[in-house]
C-alpha cells in the first residue's frame, strides 16, 4: 500500500525527500483554490512566482500579473488572489504570473517532486483520483502562514487522506494528526475554519465570501499540475 505524509509548513519541507513522490501543494485560503478556479474557468496557464519583482517583470513577456501580500492585492498588478477575479470570461486563454504570501513559495519548494499537483477542497475528489492514477507515495505540502502551521491547510490534508484511505496509509504522525483533525470536525468544516487566524485576517479585509467559496467541495474536476514551470490543466 502506498503512503501519505504531511508537511505542515514550507519551513519543514527540507525534512522530506520529494524525489519519487507525488507532492500536493495546498494553500486553501487562497492560492491553490484560486489557481484551481482560474484553470477551471479557462485561464491557459499560471506561472507561480515567489518574488514580487520577478512577477512584475513577466508583464514584459505577455503575462497578466497577479500579486497578493497579507491578504490584499498589491498595487500596480492586474489581479489579486480572489478566486472570483478569475471567473472573468476575458481571462480565457490568457497566461497569468502569480505571486502570493504563502502559496507560491510552497509550490516553489515542491519542484523536486516527480509530480506536483495543486490541491483544494474545490477539486478534492478529482485530485484523489489523479493521485491513485499516479500510484506514488504522496506528500501533502501545506502552505501554512508565514512559516507557521495553519488550521485550514492541515484540515484539508486530513480530508484528502480520508479520501485516499482505501489505497494509501498514513506514513507519519503529521498525517495521523491531520486525519484526526478532519474526522473530528468533518460535520462542520466552515465553523472550524472561521475560527482560524487566517480566516479572521481575510474576513477583516471584507472577503468573507472568498472563505466560504474556498471551502466548497468538488466544485471542479480540474487538477492543476506543474509542467515546464507552468501550472496547467
Amino acid at each position: 500500500m502506498k503512503k501519505t505524509a504531511v508537511c505542515l509548513s514550507p519551513e519543514l519541507i527540507h525534512l522530506f525527500d520529494l524525489a519519487g513522490h507525488t507532492v500536493v501543494a495546498v494553500d486553501i485560503l487562497r492560492a491553490t483554490s484560486t489557481i484551481t478556479t482560474a484553470l477551471a474557468h479557462g485561464v491557459a496557464a499560471i506561472k507561480p512566482v515567489a518574488d514580487l519583482e520577478a512577477c512584475r517583470q513577466l508583464k514584459q513577456e505577455g503575462y497578466l500579473i497577479a500579486a497578493e501580500r497579507g491578504g490584499q492585492k498589491v498595487a500596480g498588478f492586474d489581479l489579486g488572489n480572489s478566486p472570483f477575479s478569475y471567473m472573468d470570461e476575458q481571462l480565457r486563454g490568457k497566461k497569468v504570473a502569480l505571486t502570493t504570501t504563502n502559496g507560491t513559495l510552497t509550490i516553489e519548494r515542491s519542484r523536486q517532486a516527480d509530480h506536483l499537483l495543486i490541491g483544494a477542497f474545490l477539486n478534492i475528489s478529482a485530485l484523489a483520483d489523479k493521485i491513485r492514477q499516479l500510484d506514488k507515495d504522496v506528500i501533502i505540502h501545506c502552505a501554512g502562514w508565514q512559516g507557521s502551521v495553519n488550521l485550514e491547510d492541515t484540515l484539508f490534508a486530513g480530508a484528502l487522506i480520508a479520501k485516499l484511505q482505501d489505497s494509501f496509509a498514513p506514513a507519519s504522525d503529521d498525517a495521523l494528526l491531520a486525519q484526526a483533525l478532519y474526522e473530528h470536525h468533518r460535520q462542520d468544516i466552515p465553523g472550524l475554519v472561521r475560527l482560524s487566524s487566517h480566516a479572521q485576517r481575510l474576513a477583516g479585509h471584507g472577503i468573507a465570501k472568498d472563505i466560504a467559496f474556498c471551502l466548497r467541495q468538488d466544485e471542479y474536476q480540474v487538477v492543476p499540475h506543474l509542467e515546464n514551470e507552468l501550472l496547467i490543466k
